[in-house]
């Protein structure tokens, strides 16, 4: 799975003119941009398929392996895997390649969901969800990477937007799916079918996912130990070990004191401790970027993804839930309720891409319809029984369609005040709080709903065997259609406050993400900060740029890597000879034996402008502009 040629330099060390041949991400032709694209989106709609198709399952499921408590941590695993992991993909996709790490992640996703599909208890069943996750959280990392590759900032929104139309569509369909083909076929092969999409999604990436990035040229032992081992072991053991105090304490009911929460609360807090240690001070390339926590956008852009992400698995989890268990509709019925909320998540996603692409502009969007998702949860917290048809199937539309528009916009705001450079590392950034909060919202709310319930049946319940008709209408929702009359009026009440409390919750996230995000402010699509920066070249004696411009910006790129973006102002008075020693990675622009002085300047050039400053050697090399990129419409 060599990448190698996937990070070469521009030109060599001893390059005198000419360039190499290989297709730069502007440069590629439309049937390669074409399957590159159908090759990472078709991942990604599996991915989305992955994470919502066990609920429907699960009965299924419990019911073959006979383990019913340990049916929720299916859903669990995949989306812990899928949190801590995902922000390992934006280093790797530097590391690798963005071919390699596709590689990677398909291959982690499809052999977690062969694995599944052949399982033989729930223990294999739990651990393959875990080993599909891995690579879950890849899929999608490297699909929004890949675009941003391609396309330009400003048509970037576009792009993503097309793209979470197919994250959209798995999420949506990933349910009814999974209900259709378990009670065809059976549930196995609700996992086995995936297989040969898996295939050719892993063909497509691998023939035509080959263009040029600049990148570090490393050998393959040099990568392995640039990857951040410590800092995804230490996270993943931090978010583990709090997911079980989670439902240790609340599904098993079990009390604080008990050594069974306090151990793994403990060890939830010193492995986040070692984690953050290790990400400040160890870690090469750290998963959590300590720079982007220095500045104030990608934090409130990271607490915007987590909040908006928590309301969203809120509501895909648990609002099913309730046509189950109050309405007592069936498993598909229920299912298809969430259908609306992936349809609109989907023409969100194109409509906020559309209008950035249009106007150039985020904030104005996020601010006018960053507000839906706040009403839509209002709205599902005050369903009844009696309630029509019109709010139990549409009250989640502003839901879907106001958080679509907040993820985009958030994407690209958060793109916009980082480097080019470090775009793959901001985009992992992004989404690693995003899959705390998927995780966390199903975590969480769980806990919450379990809470609720558990104090709601204990109100209305008084019978000699109280204890057992609690555990069991508590463990099992489904046998709620077959209690007794008088049970099953309080089993419905139960869980109608119970799961309105969660709905509740969900509104309260929403609230406080758009919140977080009133202070992002706008900024041009069509211009962004640049990591590499070149001294300009005098307008008379023209010298060529040679190693200098690649020590310069290494100097720069080192200093934004360390929390501090370079003063505009500073300059160096003296530049190394043409024989200065510079790495085969660093030297991307021509050698030549030009003085090794220059004028003073008034602000540092990109590495990709002329003296004029407003002529790209991209585009000189690609036919295209750095800066713009591709055509959305090519």
């Amino acid at each position: 799975m060599s990448t190698s040629h996937e990070r070469e330099p521009l030109l060599s060390r001893n390059a005198t003119g000419t360039r190499k041949t290989r297709l730069g991400p502007h440069e590629i032709s439309k049937t390669m941009r074409y399957g590159i694209l159908a090759g990472v989106w078709m991942a990604t709609f599996l991915s989305s398929v992955n994470m919502t198709l066990v609920p429907t399952m699960l009965p299924s499921i419990s019911s073959e392996f006979q383990k019913s408590h340990q049916a929720s941590w299916l859903g669990t695993a995949y989306l812990l895997a899928t949190s801590t992991f995902t922000p390992l993909y934006g280093r790797l996709a530097n590391v690798l390649g963005r071919r390699g790490a596709s590689q990677v992640a398909v291959l982690f996703t499809g052999l977690g969901t062969i694995a599944c599909g052949l399982s033989t208890n729930m223990e294999m069943l739990i651990a393959s969800r875990f080993l599909a996750g891995i690579g879950g959280g890849g899929v999608n990392t490297i699909a929004t990477i890949v675009v941003s590759d391609m396309y330009s900032l400003r048509d970037r929104g576009l792009a993503q937007g097309v793209a979470s139309v197919f994250n959209g569509l798995g999420l949506g369909f990933g349910g009814p799916l999974g209900g259709l083909i378990t009670d065809w076929l059976g549930w196995r092969w609700a996992f086995l079918c995936q297989v040969p999409l898996f295939v050719l999604s892993l063909l497509l990436t691998t023939i035509n996912l080959r263009y040029v990035t600049k990148g570090k040229g490393k050998s393959t032992i040099e990568v392995l130990k640039r990857i951040d081992y410590l800092g995804s072991f230490t996270l993943l053991i931090s978010v583990g070990s709090m997911l079980f105090v989670l439902s240790t304490r609340f599904n098993a009911n079990i009390p604080w004191s008990d050594a069974r929460v306090i151990a793994p609360l403990v060890i939830s807090v010193v492995f986040f401790v070692v984690f953050v240690f290790a990400e400040l001070y160890i870690a090469p390339e750290p998963v959590l970027a300590p720079f982007l926590l220095k500045q104030r956008i990608p934090v409130l852009v990271g607490i915007s993804n987590f909040l908006v992400a928590l309301c969203n698995f809120t509501i895909t989890y648990f609002f099913p839930m309730w046509f189950q268990t109050v309405m007592l509709t069936n498993a598909s019925t229920a299912g298809l309720h969430i259908l609306p909320n992936s349809i609109s998540m989907s023409l969100g996603s194109v409509f906020a891409g559309w209008m950035m692409h249009r106007t150039g502009k985020y904030k104005l969007i996020n601010m006018i319809f960053g507000i839906f998702p706040f009403i839509g949860t209002i709205l599902i917290s005050r369903i009844r029984e009696d309630s029509g048809w019109i709010q139990s199937w549409f009250s989640i539309i502003p839901m879907g369609f106001g958080n679509a528009v907040v993820l985009q916009t958030m994407l690209i705001a958060l793109l916009a005040h980082i480097p080019e450079s470090h775009m793959a590392v901001g985009t992992g950034f992004g989404q690693l709080f995003r899959g705390i909060g998927q995780v966390g919202g199903v975590a969480i709310s769980s806990a919450i709903f379990q809470w609720k319930l558990d104090g709601a049946l204990r109100e209305r319940i008084d019978d000699p065997d109280a204890e057992k008709i609690i555990t069991y209408i508590r463990q099992n929702a489904r046998a709620v259609a077959t209690l007794e009359p008088r049970l099953q009026r309080i089993a419905r009440d139960s869980y109608s406050v119970s799961l309105r409390t969660v709905f509740f919750f969900a509104s309260v996230s929403t609230l406080l993400a758009y919140i977080a995000r009133l202070p992002i402010p706008e900024k041009d699509l069509d211009s962004r900060p640049r990591s590499n920066s070149a001294p300009p070249l005098p307008p008379s004696s023209a010298p060529s740029i040679s190693s200098t411009a690649a020590l310069t910006s290494k100097r720069r790129s080192r200093e934004v890597e360390g929390g501090r973006f370079p003063d505009e102002s500073e300059e160096p008075s003296v530049l190394p000879t043409p024989d200065s020693e510079v790495s085969e990675d660093e030297a991307f622009l021509p050698v030549s034996s030009s003085p090794t002085t220059v004028p003073r300047r008034t602000r540092r050039l990109s590495a990709f402008e002329s003296t004029e400053g407003i002529l790209d050697l991209e585009s000189r090399r690609i036919g295209g502009s750095a800066r713009t990129g591709s055509s959305v419409m090519d």
